[in-house]
This record gives structure tokens, C-alpha cells and sequence, in this order.
């Protein structure tokens, strides 16, 4: 497997991250660690490799955008000197320019958020023995749907940032459609974006195989 033996994997994000972690770290088995995605791999990882003593935390925080992230980093990662480091951002950057009236000037675009992030890793990539870049997703299968060739505009962001980078990428949207093809979007998520653990367990298993976890 990619990540070391003794790493520390800090996971963070936004709602899809959080799902209810504890605060103001969440460091520890069980629910301390939320009822999502990031439960699901700290489940696999210890049950199956305990002896890798691999450290999950996660600082996922509801609602955050890659704005949000930027404001929070120094504290919410650098500080905490993760020696793997997982983001999955940019729903609400583009959730938000189809769900409220907010002014555009408010909007995050994706110069806004390519830049943002390209930031956040160009100042923590060298201190890290790796960085998984995971990217935004939408459940809806139909690629003309707005919302949905938005996200995409933004996960090809993500997939440029992570070879620049040379970072693991976990592509979520192209998870999330391997199963549409048999699966209704609303037997994963009720609104398309927040997974239920159904859509948990894929987002889990898709980070899994990007970082060559095996059982």
C-alpha cells in the first residue's frame, strides 16, 4: 500500500468530509471520526493492518469552500504535520452558484478555486510523503446537467493539479458513475450530493484502490 507504516493520514473537506466528526479534532475509532467515508477507511485499515498503525484524522468542516480551507490551513493542517494528507473540496464552490441568489462577485469560479488550491498544496506538498487529491462529484448521471458539467469543469481541475503534483488521485465522479449505470442517483443520495453510507462505502473504496490497499 502506498501509505507508510506509522503515517498520519489527515483527511479534510467539507460536509462529505465532516459527517459529524468530532471537534475540534477528530482523532480515535468509532463515530469520533464521523459516519462517513473517512470512518469507512480508518474501519478497513485497522481492522485488516492494525499492525501498520496508521493514524486517521479528520478536520472535514460543513459547508466549506476551497475559500474556507485557505483560512483554516495553518491551523487545520499545517499544524498538525500530517505525513499523508487527503482533500476533497469544491461541492459548495459549485453547489453554491445553483442554490442561492448570492451575488456573482461571491461565486468561487474556477480560476478562484484552481488557484486557491494549487496555493494550499504548493505550500504543504514538500513536507508530506503524500498527498491524495480527491475530486468534487456530483450523482447525477446526465453530463448535460448543469450542476453536473460544472463539477466536471472543476474535477478536471483536480485531476491537472494531482500529475502536477504527483499526487494520488481518487477520481470520485467517474466511481460514483460506474454504478449509475445500474443505480438511481437517489439510491445514494437524496439530493445528489450529500451520499448516504451506500454512497460512503463507494467513496471509501474508490480512496482504497487508489492507494493500492489490498485485503
Amino acid at each position: 500500500m502506498k501509505i507508510h507504516s506509522n503515517s498520519k493520514l489527515l483527511m479534510i473537506g467539507d460536509s462529505i468530509t465532516d459527517c459529524g466528526r468530532v471537534r475540534p479534532i477528530a482523532e480515535a475509532e468509532g463515530d469520533a471520526l464521523g459516519t462517513g467515508y473517512v470512518n469507512l477507511i480508518n474501519s478497513c485499515l485497522t481492522a485488516t493492518i492494525p499492525q501498520a498503525h496508521i493514524r486517521v484524522v479528520n478536520m472535514g468542516v460543513s459547508g466549506d469552500t476551497v475559500r474556507d480551507l485557505a483560512v483554516r490551513w495553518a491551523s487545520d493542517v499545517v499544524a498538525l504535520s500530517p505525513d499523508w494528507l487527503s482533500i476533497l473540496i469544491g461541492i459548495n464552490d459549485v453547489w453554491r452558484q445553483f442554490d442561492t441568489w448570492l451575488p456573482k462577485e461571491n461565486y468561487i469560479d474556477l480560476d478562484e478555486y484552481s488557484q486557491t488550491l494549487e496555493m494550499l498544496i504548493q505550500t504543504t506538498r514538500p513536507h508530506l510523503k503524500g498527498l491524495v487529491l480527491m475530486t468534487p462529484f456530483f450523482i447525477e448521471p446526465n453530463r448535460t446537467d448543469p450542476m453536473r458539467a460544472k463539477m466536471d469543469e472543476y474535477g478536471a481541475m483536480v485531476r491537472n493539479l494531482a500529475e502536477r503534483y504527483a499526487a494520488v488521485l481518487v477520481d470520485t465522479q467517474v466511481a460514483f458513475d460506474n454504478v449509475l449505470t445500474e443505480l438511481h442517483p437517489m439510491t445514494l443520495a437524496e439530493d445528489r450530493v450529500h451520499p448516504n453510507l451506500i454512497g460512503h462505502m463507494i467513496l471509501a473504496r474508490a480512496f482504497l484502490k487508489a492507494v493500492d490497499y489490498t485485503w
